[in-house]
């Protein structure tokens, strides 16, 4: 016997049948004729090579093959039809899981309003969240690791790898709370020149950027420290050592108890933040309104930048 065999539409008149011990009745409430029903029932009995009702001239009656059967079947048709509902659910984007690789600074401060403006709709969506540098964050686009990216663009084009810009934001200078820099608004990059520079790792973002600028404004100040990681370069200004030029948005990821932040000119340099999908992946229901909740998040966001 094989058991996979038997279909939704067998299993469903067989029930039927069961119910109503009345095969017209069944195939009333089917909204199938009688023999078209008959033969459903039939035709799972060969399947099983059992017999599943009695019939005589005092009605219709359950086998033992059939009473063992019901519930059996009743199960199947309950698993199956919340399975559709989950799939259903999912294909409206109200379940299911979104991947999202980031920039560190990105993801803590974009994500957390966009997850809360989404979680109120989509309460079911799981968010996974990976905070990783530009190239990993490319790159986990391009292999189908992350469904959706938060980055620069990607400095040499990715194959597969779409760009939307979502913001810019605007570098600053970062110094202790009374360093002398913090009495003015605005500085040139010409200041890097004059003090110790602490510089971002070489695999950030902002290493990329800030070389670049220092390189075209004529500046090009040997790092006196580096620092893998942004938050260790904001205690390191805070404490004196020396100054550095971040992203308004890398602000979030530091203690900015004891610092200060001047805007910089000459230029005034900015950092475009996008958004990396990977162009031949269709997206599901929840990711495609992720991104629409991003865009919002970025819009506003952008009045303050």
């Amino acid at each position: 016997m094989n058991r996979l065999t038997l279909t939704i539409s067998e299993l469903e008149a067989v029930l039927l049948v069961a119910d109503t011990l009345n095969f017209r009745a069944a195939a009333e409430r089917a909204s199938i004729s009688q023999p078209a029903l008959s033969r459903r029932v039939q035709a799972a009995e060969q399947k099983l090579n059992a017999k599943l009702f009695d019939r005589d001239r005092h009605g219709v009656s359950l086998t033992d093959a059939g009473a063992e059967l019901v519930p059996i079947a009743q199960r199947m048709l309950s698993e199956f039809r919340d399975s559709l509902s989950d799939l259903s659910e999912f294909i409206a984007g109200r379940r299911g899981s979104v991947s999202i690789s980031a920039l560190p600074s990105v993801a803590a401060a974009i994500l957390p309003q966009a997850a809360q403006a989404f979680q109120e709709f989509h309460p079911q969506v799981r968010l996974v969240i990976q905070a990783v540098s530009a190239g990993q964050v490319t790159r986990a686009v391009a292999e189908g690791s992350a469904d959706i990216g938060l980055s620069i663009a990607p400095s040499v084009p990715a194959q597969g790898v779409a760009f939307s810009p979502l913001l810019k934001e605007h570098f600053v200078l970062i110094c202790p709370r009374h360093d002398p820099l913090a009495r003015r608004k605005t500085v040139d990059w010409s200041a890097f020149s004059d003090r110790p520079f602490i510089a971002s790792g070489p695999a950030s973002s902002i290493r990329l950027l800030t070389d670049r600028i220092l390189a075209a404004s004529g500046q090009a100040p040997e790092a006196n420290y580096v620092a893998d990681n942004i938050s260790v370069v904001g205690a390191m200004v805070a404490a004196g050592v020396g100054i550095a030029a971040v992203p308004k948005l890398a602000l979030r990821l530091m203690d900015t108890t004891r610092l200060h932040s001047v805007a910089l000119q000459s230029p005034a340099a900015t950092r475009e933040i996008g958004i990396l999908v990977k162009e031949q992946r269709s997206l599901s229901a929840a990711a495609k309104r992720f991104v629409a909740t991003l865009q919002q998040v970025g819009a506003d966001m952008m009045k303050t930048l």
